[in-house]
Order: structure tokens, then sequence, then C-alpha cells
């Protein structure tokens, strides 16, 4: 076994990692970039080294000054968790060549289930069913004669980044220039392929894992058909859908695809299923890395698969066959993201400033934050993981539930509550999946109105603030009790904003410390936790801006007549078409925004004139701020 390992990666796939490496006895080596330096995954490796300045996502893409940093701290091998190097051939090859053993699947197994094209030739070949398709150079070709509706996909990556769903073929062209950009951003290719779509398909996927000695096996499925733009954010294990007949099915096709690419280590081979016929799936890809969703199988074989990555690329055989893999009990794992719902989940960002992060009888959570997190735009949005275990399904969904109401995350909005709404709604709790479901249920699963109760308890914490405390002379008119001479008491109000602005009037009893505050409104109470601005409870949050209406009419009429094109989300501008004094036509796209590895089109709301430009690409921007101005045309020939 080795001494020492280097973790080559950041956030909650890095302390997972360190986790199981300091209970095998193993030493950690941490990296980070500037904007790291204080994370979690730094304080908990046994050291950590320095591999570059903001901005912080290219120095983790850095091989040079990832092997610079295990030579410099004695590692004999690299753990390359998922997403940055993760599935990168020319990583692991270099890692070999430096004499480090990459903690993974052989180069070459790499470089071929990572060119989805070549990887579906080859299963193919050993009898595996696959979907129909085709790739680049011929896309648009082979889109066309598939017949819409298509699916296109980068060949060098996944996770949902740079996928197009195109249900019109008219728009083709258009979608594929925007996956080839996501595509680029997140994996350094373009290269994309384009696949059959199947209707209501359920996602689900089998963990393999192989030694160098010859063995492979299969560790069961997961279900992970609760997905949002192609992003799972719901996996479990098992199935409900498969029986033991098509699970040991699966399973072998599985086997058959790991060893037909000489794999070794963990890894996951997915396939999609029509949730009519379970027997007949098809392969999509494989994933020659550790999953995001690898706890729930952990959970339900009892193996610690972190530990038999580095059993068998430190040589040794696996310890059991696959008559001794028994799947007990059931586990269900939600991901929480930085993302705003109520903004139709574009990403978030901000600095930590509350964390209460479930633990307990049944129930884990993989993270890698600590309150001062900064959460910013430059990486995936997943911030942590929960993960529920129970003796059967309604048991682990229960719990998660729980737990879920439980988390707290103020001063960064996350998808917490939503979680727990999809979690309660009657076809999940039935089981009854599909890959389209989350889309289709989203609205009745996002609170369109800000409870009274939220703006009560933002008044009492404002009202505290005003408040002196005990002793001494007080003089009436600094008290907010409404005292007026004469007798006349009119009650404080305050001018507030979550989404609409409004002037709100406390009416209730309230209890504010420092970090709660409870308000009691017709006889319920209701708690909230608080940290400055932000309340939170059962995994929602809000955050209660002060709104100034004297500032926000003179902003209007700077402005009159024209619309203010502001920022959806913090992140950078990609795109800018346009420039001032362009004439632009209702719902031209004018600028890009990409958050997260996620793009947002900017339109134009109205034809007009470009009057102001704020940005260039390149920009970093705010939520909320400002990019452009478009005057209507009257307003310009006037």
């Amino acid at each position: 076994m080795f001494e020492t390992v280097l973790v080559a990666n950041r956030g909650e796939i890095a302390v997972r990692v360190i986790r199981t490496l300091r209970s095998m006895g193993v030493r950690s080596v941490a990296v980070f970039s500037d904007a790291d330096a204080d994370a979690r995954h730094v304080r908990e490796a046994d050291t950590a080294v320095r591999i570059g300045p903001a901005p912080a996502s290219e120095s983790y893409l850095s091989v040079e000054r990832l092997l610079e940093a295990a030579a410099r701290t004695g590692a004999q091998a690299v753990h390359p968790g998922y997403g940055f190097l993760a599935e990168n051939a020319a990583f692991a090859r270099a890692c070999a060549e430096a004499g480090l053993v990459f903690i993974g699947p052989p180069a070459d197994a790499i470089s071929l289930m990572g060119d989805k094209i070549r990887a579906k030739e080859t299963v193919r070949a050993a009898g595996v069913p696959v979907v129909p398709g085709g790739r680049d150079p011929e896309l648009a070709d082979a889109a066309r004669e598939l017949g819409a509706p298509v699916l296109l996909k980068p060949s060098a990556g996944g996770g949902g980044k740079g996928m197009r769903l195109v249900r019109d073929l008219t728009r083709l062209e258009e979608e594929i220039a925007a996956a080839r950009r996501e595509a680029r951003a997140s994996f350094g290719d373009d290269t994309l392929l384009v696949e059959r779509w199947i209707d209501r398909p359920r996602h689900i996927e089998i963990q393999v894992l192989a030694d160098g000695h010859g063995n492979v096996v299969h560790l069961g499925e997961r279900e992970c058909s609760l997905q949002r733009r192609h992003q799972k954010i719901i996996e479990e294990a098992p199935s409900v859908l498969l029986d033991e007949g098509t699970r040991s099915a699966m399973g072998e096709a599985a086997v058959q695809a790991a060893r037909s690419c000489g794999y070794r280590g963990a890894g996951t081979v997915e396939f999609i299923v029509p949730g009519t016929d379970p027997s007949s799936y098809y392969f999509m890809e494989m994933n020659t890395r550790l999953q995001v969703e690898h706890p729930v199988t952990e959970l339900v074989t009892g193996l610690d698969l972190v530990e038999w990555q580095l059993r068998v690329a430190a040589g040794e055989p696996l310890a059991f066959a696959q008559e001794d893999v028994r799947l007990t009990g059931h586990a269900v794992e939600a991901r929480i993201c930085a993302e705003d719902p109520a903004r139709g989940f574009l990403p978030s960002g901000g600095t930590v400033l509350r964390l209460r992060e479930p633990q307990g009888d049944g129930i884990r959570t993989d993270s890698g934050l600590t309150e001062g997190t900064e959460v910013g735009s430059l990486y995936d949005p997943m911030l942590s993981k929960v993960i529920a275990y129970g003796p059967d399904r309604a048991t682990a969904l229960r719990k998660l539930r729980s737990a879920l109401a439980e988390t707290v995350t103020l001063g960064v909005q996350t998808n917490a509550g939503f979680l727990r709404r999809l979690l309660a709604h009657p076809a999940v709790v039935a089981g009854d999946l599909d890959t389209g479901l989350v889309e289709r249920e989203v609205e009745g699963l996002v609170p369109t109105e800000v409870p009274e109760e939220v703006y009560e308890a933002a008044g009492a914490v404002r009202l505290d603030a005003l408040t002196p405390g005990p002793g001494g002379w007080t003089d009436p008119f600094s008290v907010p009790s409404g005292w007026r001479i004469g007798g006349v008491r009119k009650p404080p109000a305050f001018h507030l904003r979550v989404q609409d602005p409004l002037e709100y009037t406390p009416r209730g009893t309230a209890t504010v410390t420092d970090d709660r505050v409870s308000v009691t409104l017709d006889g319920v109470r209701h708690t909230f936790h608080r940290a400055a601005d932000w309340l939170g409870r059962d995994g929602d949050a809000w955050h209660v801006r002060d709104h100034d209406p004297v500032a926000a009419s003179l902003s209007r009429a700077a402005h009159a007549g024209a619309d203010s094109l502001t920022a959806p989300m913090p992140g950078t501008v990609t795109v800018v078409k346009v420039a001032v004094g362009d004439e632009v036509t209702a719902g031209q796209s004018l600028l890009v925004v990409e958050a997260m590895k996620m793009e947002h089109v900017i339109s134009a709301p109205h034809a007009g004139k470009v009057t102001e430009l704020d940005v260039t690409p390149g920009s970093t921007v705010a939520m909320d701020q400002v990019l452009a101005v478009i005057a209507p045309h009257e307003e310009a020939e006037e």
C-alpha cells in the first residue's frame, strides 16, 4: 500500500478521498489555487501544495504543476477524484512516466471509453446493445437521418455539460454551436455525437470493479432518472424497476463492457432503459472514474469504493467474487447545488454565512463546505451530497427528506428545499420515474410566493437591531415603537425585497437571537435560522434585502422607456454580439453569460437600439449587474 497519495481535485470529492486515506493510514496531499487556500480539503489533508493563482479552475488542470506537487511531497500515487483530469488519458500517462501510480483505469481504457463513439463500437462488438446515433463530422446529417427528437452529447465528457435535446431540427445548427461551446469550456474538446432520443426513459447505471488479475464484478445498479437539464440530482440503489433477472443481465453486460476495454479499478457503465420494457436496455457510455453517486452503492454493499480503488491500484486482487456481492437495504442521495430554483435554477454564489449539515443514524453528508467558504462561478455548482440509508426505500426517502429539512446553507442559495419537495412527490414515492419527470413537474415544486412569515421574521430582525439595550434613559424618538406626540401610534414599516419589493409592517410577536428568529402569526409559531439578511428553514432560504424606493425610482427615471438587461447570475461574459448604436429585433441573442460551466443567453426584450453596453468578452459580472440598455425605436427616434 502507498505511503502518500496526492489528491488532484478539490471540494467535497477531495474531502471524501482524504477521509478514506486517513482511515487506511495513508498520508494525504491536497492541492489548491489561491482561491482555495483556506478550503476544507486543504485543512483536512496531512499536507497541501499551492499549484497556482486564480483563475483557479486552470490551476487544477495543470498536469505539470500537479506532478511537481507530487514530487515535492514524496507521493507514490495520484487520486484524480472526478471532474478536472479524472478522465484524461494524457494525465494518466504523464503520471506513469513520472513514476506515479494513477489510481484509476489504464490510460488506454480512459482514451477508449472517453471517446463515446469508439466506446459504443467496442461494446457493440462485445455483444452489448447500444443506442442508434452518429458523430462528427457527419453530425448534422446523422441527426436529420435519425429524425427528431435527438440528443447532442460531447464525446469527451459527461455530467450533462454540453448536452442538448433537439426536438425542432430547424434549430439544429444553433444547438450544435451552443453544445460545442459548452463542451469546449468543460472538456477542452468540442467533438459531438448525436443519439436517438427515447421518450420517457429511465437512466440506470451499473457499478463495476476490476482488478489487475482478470477479476471483474458488478456491484448492482443505481437509479439516476431524476434529472434536470440532463444532470442527475437524485440517485438511489437499488432501482425499483429491475427484477433479479434484468439486474443480472445488465450487470453481466456491464462486466463485458469493462472487459472489452481492459478496465481496472472502479467504473460505471450507464444504460438508457425504456420504462415500459426494462429488458430492452441500451449502453450509453462508460465513466472511467468514481461517480458522484457512489455513496449509495457503498451503503447497500458495505464496501468502500475509494479503498478498493487504492487496493486495486496497489496490485491487490479483489477479495470477493460476484456471488459474494449482496445488496442490503436502500440508499438515496441528493445533490446540493449552488443554484436558485426561484430564478429558473440559475447558478448562485456568495459566502457561506451559516452552515448546518445533517449527520446521524442512517445519514451521511459528503461536503467540502465550511462557514466562510466563498462559492464562486468557476466550478461545477455541486456543493455537497446528503445520503440516507434505511432497511427499505420508504424509510430511506423519509430520512432523506428529514435530513434536507435540517440542511442550512445561508449566504448561498441552494436547491435543498426543492429536492425535499421532489422526494415527497407522489410519482417519486411510488417509484414511477423517468428522466423527464422533474421538468414536467418543476413548476409545482418551486413556490411562487414568499410566505408572509418570512417578511415578518425579517421585520423582527430589523426591529431588534433598532431597539436599544436595557439600562439608562432612552430617547423615545429613537425607539421604533410607533410612539408619537399626542399618543397616536403608527407601527414601523420596512421596505423589503426578496423577489418584488414591498412595504411590510410587522404585526406579530417575535424572539430574536444571534442565529435564530421565531415569530408568531395568527397563533402559529415559525422559527428560522438566520445570518445577516438571510433566513432559512426546511432547506429553503430567503435573502431579504432592504429596498430603497427612492433610489429605484431615480434609476427608472434615468432609463425611462428603456429596458436594462441584467446578469441573471454571477459569472463571466463569454460572447458579445452587438455594439452601442446597433439596431436589434425582439428576441435577438445579444450576449452569453457563463457560470459553473453553464451558458445563459441574454436576448433583446423588444426591438430597439443598444444605447449602453457595459461589458466585453471576459468581463466578470455580479448577479443583477446591468449589462446593456435597449431603447425602443420610438425613444431612439425622439
